[in-house]
């Protein structure tokens, strides 16, 4: 029995919390690779796509519908042989389906804040999650992270330095997709309303 079904193009529904993504994808052969943790409608994706045909893209989502959409935009722009489109739970990802050290650089951008006080423990961000980022990156690796959510930066923040795993990196470490916008972040910034971003190294 297979532990995935793979749908047209380059989307793996990840089933099976024994799969080894490395099985499928050759995680651990020197490729330079990044990760669009919860890609969202693509924008990230489709920018690191078109800047570096040689590295490898990893775009992640739980949302199946979310990941088509990016298929057709990839199909479109005539770009994206170097994209694998997983389709994951965020924490089983990094936790389970990962490879140790296998990640260069992992974006999270805007993910859900939970604002209210009784939904909080329902973020992504956690010191569980520090861990397992921890584990998947190379030494060196990049975390960046960005919200519009003043509280929860500040909460990420805190669990990073907590965590001791990582060091803050210069903001050089993602000047090259500066001008990269999730759609997320444009309605925002559509709005004067700014969306910051930190960069973390991992020890």
């Amino acid at each position: 029995m297979n532990n995935f079904s793979k749908t047209e193009r380059e989307i793996f529904i990840l089933t099976n919390v024994y799969l080894r993504l490395a099985d499928i994808i050759p995680l651990n052969d020197g490729t330079f690779t990044e990760l669009d943790l919860g890609c969202g409608k693509g924008g990230l994706t489709l920018g690191l796509a078109s800047l570096y045909p040689r590295r490898r893209i990893l775009a992640a989502d739980i949302m199946l519908g979310r990941l088509h959409k990016v298929e057709k935009k990839l199909r479109r722009s005539r770009c994206g042989e170097n994209v694998f489109l997983l389709r994951s739970e965020a924490n089983m990802l990094l936790g389970r389906l990962l490879p140790d050290n296998c990640i260069d650089r992992l974006h999270l951008l805007c993910p859900d804040p939970w604002p209210k006080l009784r939904h909080s423990g329902r973020r992504l961000v956690s010191s569980q999650f520090m861990t397992s980022l921890h584990r998947v990156l190379k030494p060196g690796g990049i975390f960046h992270f960005s919200t519009d959510d003043p509280e929860y930066m500040a909460a990420v923040v805190r669990l990073v330095e907590e965590s001791g795993f990582f060091e803050e990196a210069s903001p050089s470490a993602i000047a090259d997709i500066a001008h990269i916008k999730t759609e997320f972040e444009q309605d925002w910034l559509d709005e004067g309303r700014t969306v910051p971003h930190r960069v973390w190294k991992a020890r």
